[in-house]
C-alpha cells in the first residue's frame, strides 16, 4: 500500500469516527445542559457517581469488545480468512451474553450495597436502571468491533449518533418527569438521576436494533466471502482463547482508566464525610467536578478516542505484514493530528472557562466560581488524556497489549495514593481530585511514549507534534481573551462575546499553525477541504 493510500484510508475512516464522536459529544453537551440544570448540583452528583460505577461494569463487560473484536477480525482479514473473521463475531456474541448478564445482575442486585458503600443516599435508583444497559452495550460492542475490523466505520458512526439522539430526548423528558412526579420526596434528586439514566438504556437499545438491520443487509456478502474462503476453520476453543487473551489486556487497561474515577468518588465521599462535610455539599461538589469540569474536558478527548478506535485495525494490518515504516508513519500522523486538536482545546477551556460555564449552566450559579477555577487549573488534562489514549491504541495495535496495562496500573497506584493523601491530610478538597486527574494521564503518556520510542524505534518529532501547536495555542489564547473582554465591555452580552471570541480563536490558531509548517501540503490534501486550506495557507 502506498503512503497516499495509507493516508487516505487512515484519515477517511478516522475522520468518520472522529466526526461521529464530535457529533455525539456535542449532542451530549446539548442534552446534559438542560438535564444538569433540571437535576441541580446534588442530583448531578448522584448521577455522576452512578455512571462511574456503571462504567466500571461496562468496561469489564463491554468496552473491551469493540477493540478486541476489531483487532482479531482485522488480523484474520489481513490473511483473507473470511470464515474465521465471521466466527470471531459469532463466538464473541456468546461471550458478550455471558459477561453482560453477569454485570447486569451484579449491578441490579448489588445496588443497595453500593449505595451504602459510596455513602450516597438514593444511588441505588439510577443503578438499577443502568444495570440492563450493560448487557445491551456488550452485544452492541461486538457488532461495532466486527465492522470496524472490516475497515468500515460508518455503521459504528451512525449507531453512535442514533444512540445519542435517543439518549438525549429520553433523558431530558424522563429527568423532568421524575423530578416533577417525586417533587415532594426527600429522594427527588435520586429519582431525577434515575430518569436521566433511562435515556442511556433506550439509546443503546436503539443502536442495537440498527446494527441488527445492518447485519441483515450485509449477510449475503458475508456468506459469499465465506463460501470462497479455503482456509482452515479455527476450532471454537482456539477462537474463545484468542478472544479472552485479547479482551483481558484491553479490559485491564480500560478498567484502570475507569476505576480511577469511581475510586475518586469513593474516597472523596467518605473522607469528606469523616471531615464533617454534609452529604448535600459533597454531592454538589461531585456534581460540579464530574459534570461541569469533566464533561468539558472530555469533549476534545472524544476525537482521540475515535481516532484510537479507527487506528487499531489499520496498525494491526501493517504490523501483521511486517511493515514497520508504515506503522511509524501512521503513528506520526495520528499523534500530530490529535495534538493539533487537544492543545488549543486545553488553552481555550483555561482562558474562557468562566464565560463557558456561565453560558452552559445558568441554574448552577452557586458553584460557577469553583467550576471555572477547576477548568483554569486542570485543562491540561485534555492534552495528556488525548495523548495517553492514542498511544495506548498504537501499542495495542502493534501487539504490545500488556505494556499499556502495566503503565496504567503504575499510574493508578500513584494516583490513588496521591489523591488519598491530598484529601486526608490537606484542605485542598476537590482540588486534590483535580491534581490526581491531571497526574494520572501524564504518567501514562510518558511511559507509553517511552515504550513506543524504545520498542518501535520511533523518533518523536517534538517540534511539529508538540511545540508548534503549543506556540499557536498561546497566541490563540491571548487573542480570544482580548476579543472577549473587549466585546463584553462594549455590549455586556456573554453569549455573543463568547461566540465571537471562539471564532477569532479558531481563525488565529489555524493561521498561525498552518504558517508555522506544522502540516505539510501532502498531509493537508488528505484532510477534508484540505485543498482549500492548503491554498489559503499558500503551501
Amino acid at each position: 500500500m502506498s503512503k497516499k493510500e495509507v493516508r487516505n484510508t487512515l484519515f477517511v475512516q478516522g475522520t468518520i469516527l472522529a466526526a461521529a464522536g464530535i457529533i455525539t459529544k456535542i449532542i451530549g453537551f446539548v442534552y446534559r445542559i438542560p438535564m444538569a440544570n433540571i437535576l441541580g448540583n446534588q442530583g448531578n452528583g448522584i448521577y455522576s457517581v452512578s455512571f462511574g460505577i456503571y462504567n466500571i461494569a461496562l468496561t469489564l463487560s463491554s468496552y473491551s469488545l469493540p477493540l478486541a473484536v476489531s483487532k482479531l477480525v482485522s488480523a484474520r482479514l489481513a490473511r483473507r480468512e473470511y470464515r474465521n473473521s465471521y466466527r470471531i463475531m459469532t463466538r464473541a456474541l456468546i461471550f458478550a451474553l455471558i459477561v453482560g448478564s453477569v454485570a447486569c445482575a451484579a449491578i441490579y442486585f448489588g445496588a443497595d450495597t453500593l449505595e451504602e458503600l459510596y455513602n450516597r443516599q438514593g444511588l441505588a435508583k439510577p443503578l438499577r436502571i443502568l444495570a440492563p444497559t450493560t448487557l445491551v452495550v456488550a452485544i452492541l460492542g461486538v457488532f461495532r468491533g466486527f465492522f470496524q475490523g472490516n475497515g468500515n466505520m460508518i455503521p459504528t458512526a451512525i449507531s453512535q449518533i442514533i444512540e445519542q439522539i435517543i439518549n438525549a430526548v429520553v433523558s431530558i423528558i424522563a429527568a423532568w418527569q421524575f423530578t416533577r412526579v417525586y417533587v415532594d420526596s426527600e429522594l427527588v434528586h435520586a429519582y431525577g438521576a434515575a430518569g436521566g439514566t433511562l435515556g442511556t438504556l433506550t439509546g443503546a437499545a436503539a443502536a442495537l436494533l440498527f446494527f441488527l438491520f445492518v447485519l441483515a443487509v450485509n449477510m449475503p456478502v458475508l456468506k459469499k466471502k465465506n463460501r470462497v474462503d479455503r482456509h482452515n476453520v479455527q476450532p471454537d476453543a482456539l477462537i474463545y482463547r484468542a478472544i479472552i487473551l485479547t479482551v483481558i489486556p484491553v479490559i485491564l487497561s480500560q478498567t484502570i482508566y475507569q476505576i480511577g474515577y469511581t475510586i475518586d468518588d469513593f474516597l472523596f465521599g467518605n473522607i469528606m464525610a469523616d471531615k464533617g462535610v454534609s452529604d448535600q455539599v459533597v454531592s454538589s461538589i461531585q456534581g460540579v467536578f464530574n459534570t461541569q469540569y469533566n464533561q468539558l474536558i472530555n469533549l476534545p478527548v472524544a476525537v482521540a478516542t475515535s481516532m484510537a478506535a479507527s487506528t487499531i485495525p489499520s496498525i494491526v494490518q501493517s504490523h501483521i505484514v511486517g511493515n514497520a515504516s508504515e506503522v511509524n508513519y501512521k503513528t506520526d500522523i495520528i499523534v500530530k493530528f490529535n495534538m493539533a486538536i487537544a492543545v488549543p482545546s486545553a488553552v481555550g477551556l483555561a482562558v474562557l472557562g468562566r464565560p463557558i460555564i456561565e453560558l452552559l449552566f445558568p441554574r448552577l450559579s452557586e458553584y460557577h466560581e469553583l467550576a471555572s477555577s477547576l477548568l483554569l487549573a486542570g485543562s491540561s488534562a485534555v492534552v495528556f488524556y488525548a495523548l495517553s489514549t492514542i498511544t495506548t491504541a498504537i501499542l495495542q495495535g502493534s501487539s504490545m497489549m500488556r505494556i499499556p496495562v502495566i503503565h496504567s496500573a503504575v499510574s493508578l497506584v500513584i494516583h490513588v495514593i496521591l489523591v488519598y493523601i491530598l484529601l486526608k491530610y490537606t484542605d485542598l478538597g476537590v482540588y486534590g481530585l483535580l491534581i490526581g486527574n491531571v497526574t494520572f494521564p501524564i504518567i501514562v503518556s510518558l511511559l507509553n511514549c517511552r515504550s513506543i520510542s524504545k520498542i518501535m524505534r520511533y523518533r518523536w518529532k517534538l517540534r511539529k507534534t508538540f511545540f508548534l501547536p503549543v506556540f499557536a495555542s498561546v497566541i490563540m489564547g491571548a487573542a480570544s481573551v482580548l476579543c472577549y473582554n473587549l466585546l463584553y465591555f462594549l455590549i455586556h452580552i456573554n453569549a455573543l462575546s463568547l461566540i465571537a471570541s471562539i471564532a477569532v480563536a479558531v481563525i488565529v490558531y489555524g493561521m498561525v499553525l498552518l504558517r508555522s509548517g506544522c502540516f505539510t501540503k501532502d498531509e493537508l490534501l488528505d484532510l477534508p477541504m484540505g485543498g482549500r486550506i492548503a491554498r489559503f495557507a499558500k503551501l
